[in-house]
């Protein structure tokens, strides 16, 4: 009788603490934070000019659930609850996700930094020796050797002065051949041996990196533990503002969201509503939209926030101009 009395205390306890425990394949998705783009931004041997408003990124939260969290992710009118399949491909673990994600974002702000430099200056014409990798090839032999930043010096040890010089150096060796890489990655340099041969699914021969030339003078943007590829827009407006005088933000928060390609489309992106809500809640006047994701952030909300559809970098330069 005293057994069963303890187990009928100790049951309920034991169902609280496994709710607050035990992980489950769910994970809630909600708006993520909301970040200041000019600070993250670093410049070297080029004159800065601060704006008096605010440049902001908004992004995405998602967090694997508890029972308990579960709950109260269902309850909040901000959050989704979504099968870990939504966010994860099969067979891929989070850390491997997080390393994708913040592949694309070292994307992304090479891509940023590149037409903002081509706006304003005879980039990427004009650029300092090396090719940087603006992206890899997955299936080939540069897929987790190379990685977006890196700055290729030389390829079997010749200098390299360009973008279409190292292409030419690729492309001159025989389909089989070993080549090997002379890169600076975080500061020091590394030895890279890559073969080049058919592959991604592709016929010809290749070693697997989209190259383009080194930028004329230093750009650093730190961007932390923040990955995906929406941020490419902001970070390109932000670098322009700071690069040059006067302020497109106008004294105002501007907020906006986008994928962007070197030759300065904005591209939809996921997320859009979340990404109002953290808009909101960073204070922003304005939230630039890309055009084929202004349906859905119109429906989100956004009650005060004036939504500006984009379809280029061209469109988003031009309002801010127009309005500041």
């Amino acid at each position: 009788m005293r057994i069963l009395k303890r187990l009928a205390i100790l049951a309920p306890i034991a169902l609280v603490v496994l709710a607050g425990t035990v992980w489950l394949p769910w994970y809630s998705v909600g708006p993520g934070p909301a970040r200041e783009i000019q600070p993250l931004i670093q410049v070297e041997g080029h004159p800065e000019y601060a704006s008096t408003g605010r440049f902001v990124m908004t992004s995405i939260r998602f967090d694997q659930l508890t029972p308990f969290g579960a709950f109260f992710a269902w309850i909040d009118p901000h959050r989704a609850v979504v099968p870990r399949s939504e966010l994860f491909a099969p067979g891929q673990t989070p850390q491997q996700e997080r390393q994708r994600a913040i592949s694309q974002m070292d994307q992304s702000k090479l891509d940023a930094t590149y037409v903002a430099l081509s706006e304003l200056t005879g980039y990427p014409k004009e650029h300092r020796r090396g090719a940087l990798v603006e992206s890899v090839v997955e299936g080939c032999a540069a897929n987790g050797e190379l990685y977006p930043g890196d700055l290729i010096l030389a390829i079997d040890g010749r200098p390299i002065r360009g973008a279409a010089d190292a292409s030419r150096a690729i492309e001159a060796a025989p389909p089989g051949l070993t080549l090997a890489f002379d890169v600076r990655a975080g500061g020091e340099r590394h030895h890279i041996d890559l073969v080049r041969e058919p592959c991604g699914g592709r016929e010809e021969a290749l070693v697997g990196v989209l190259l383009i030339p080194n930028f004329p003078f230093g750009v650093e943007i730190e961007s932390g533990g923040v990955g995906g590829s929406s941020a490419g827009l902001m970070w390109a407006l932000g670098l322009y503002d700071l690069l040059t005088p006067g302020d497109l933000t106008g004294g105002r928060t501007v907020a906006g969201t986008g994928e962007i390609g070197l030759d300065g489309t904005v591209y939809a992106i996921g997320g859009i509503g979340e990404k109002i809500v953290a808009a909101e809640r960073a204070g922003a006047a304005v939230f630039l939209v890309p055009q084929d994701n202004l349906a859905e952030a119109a429906a989100a909300g956004g009650d005060g926030m004036e939504l500006v559809p984009v379809s280029t970098f061209a469109d988003a330069l031009a309002y801010l101009e127009r309005e500041a």
